[in-house]
């Protein structure tokens, strides 16, 4: 064995302390670099934007007018069905000279594609058929409130209907839910 002209040094010989301070020099270390890292690219990034709600005015609705354009009449937006994408809610009915056509009510979303897609008829709440006028229609806590103004007999006018009933439809199991009190007597 070949020996060392350099005398011993302190290093040469660890012992507990020497241990203990390279420990604690460690653990510095491992603690500054946690609190030094940079951002991480993209974890914060900022919660989708909702769509707007969808244009009444572009959608096709399934309505028999005999040649005649259809009318929005009235139109209400918010988030139906919780996606956080607001939904359209449509009253429309088939333009008249004159008299009152009966209306249907319709929710609309997005639809598919690029660009601004027209909107599309998901869900038909009240179909003309049933010979309803809406009153007031209002999209609040995330169900649809209307006024149904219907008739009593074959016998009342249709400019004057005299049946009013408040109703509600919510999204419940993949469906509208309607709610609402019997029919009264308008006043």
């Amino acid at each position: 064995m070949q020996t060392s002209a350099v005398p011993d040094l302190a290093h040469t010989h660890a012992r507990p302390v020497h241990w203990l301070a390279t420990a604690a020099a460690m653990a510095g270390v491992v603690a500054l670099a946690g609190l030094l890292q940079p951002d991480p690219a993209g974890a914060t990034a900022a919660p989708p934007v909702p769509l707007p709600a969808p244009d009444a005015a572009t959608a096709h609705y399934p309505l028999e007018c005999g040649g005649a354009p259809s009318t929005v009449a009235r139109k209400a937006g918010g988030d139906l069905d919780g996606d956080g994408n607001p939904e359209t809610v449509a009253v429309v009915h088939c333009e008249a000279g004159s008299g009152t056509p009966p209306s249907g009510v319709y929710v609309l979303t997005r639809g598919k594609g690029a660009g601004t897609p027209a909107a599309r008829v998901v869900a038909t709440l009240v179909e003309p058929s049933q010979l309803k006028n809406i009153g007031d229609l209002a999209v609040r806590d995330g169900a649809v409130h209307a006024t149904l103004l219907g008739y009593s007999s074959a016998d009342v006018p249709s400019c004057c209907p005299d049946l009013r009933e408040q109703v509600t439809w919510r999204w419940r199991g993949g469906a509208f839910v309607r709610t609402g009190q019997d029919p009264a007597r308008a006043v």
